[in-house]
């Protein structure tokens, strides 16, 4: 299945309807090779507007969709074809349940031990048609890579859940690609804390009125300079509106 590509200010991002949503998770699935699918918040689009391996990463990701509002309201600003915006914890969840129905497996790869296994665990009992055939912490040393990379190669399974503690975080996979034929990726950092019961998921509520970035505020108070950044984007919106 084909998805329509917008370009934000040099960055990639899909536009996925709800109602397409399953036929552009399946179409990945069965397409060959290793497939790349992207969380993009609006500070992953600032940070992707140069030549980077994060820019590389996102530039070349199979499946790129926009978690935060502002990226929904800069792709209105300028005249394009609006995205939706995706809740990511819903659609990891809706991303496994699809997975389950068909018998699919999963690789569960960050957290500490404890963690890890906790979440294993919870998702065993949620998903029990998901087989999941491996799990390594993050915060692995270096020495291990090569046995980590290995071992979830092995394994093929049709999703890797790639979480807290790699030191290469969002390309962890980007930067080991020609090591997979096989398997969909993604990174969410907040995967293994949410799934252990250690980390409460942003509420439906807060995340639909765009205001998840308050309670994590609260949590990083130094976090109130992204404001800096932030209306770098807005001038850069209207910049590309007056030029375009």
């Amino acid at each position: 299945m084909e998805i329509e590509r917008i370009n934000l200010l040099g960055v990639p991002v899909d536009i996925c309807r709800p109602s397409d949503f399953e036929a552009a998770i399946v179409s990945l699935m069965e397409r060959e090779g290793p497939k790349q699918i992207v969380f993009l918040s609006i500070w992953d689009l600032l940070k992707a507007r140069g030549k980077s391996d994060f820019a590389k990463a996102v530039k070349q990701a199979d499946l790129v969709l926009p978690i935060s509002k502002s990226i929904i309201t800069g792709a209105r600003f300028l005249k394009l074809t609006v995205p939706t915006r995706w809740n990511p914890f819903e659609t990891m969840v809706n991303i496994m349940t699809l997975l389950e129905n068909r018998y699919k497996s999963v690789y569960l790869l960050g957290g500490h031990k404890k963690t890890l296994l906790a979440a294993e665990r919870n998702v065993r009992m949620t998903f029990k048609s998901l087989q999941i055939v491996g799990r390594y912490v993050g915060y692995y040393p270096k020495s291990e890579d090569a046995a980590v990379t290995e071992a979830v190669r092995k394994s093929s399974p049709s999703l890797v859940i790639m979480s807290d503690g790699l030191k290469d975080k969002f390309c962890w996979f980007h930067n080991r690609r020609e090591s997979f034929s096989t398997s969909m990726f993604l990174y969410y950092p907040d995967a293994i804390a949410i799934f252990s019961e250690r980390k409460a998921h942003v509420r439906k509520e807060t995340f639909d009125k765009g205001l998840e970035f308050f309670p994590e505020l609260l949590r990083s108070p130094l976090k109130c300079f992204l404001i800096f950044p932030f209306i770098s984007y807005k001038l850069m919106l209207v910049w590309h509106r007056l030029t375009d």
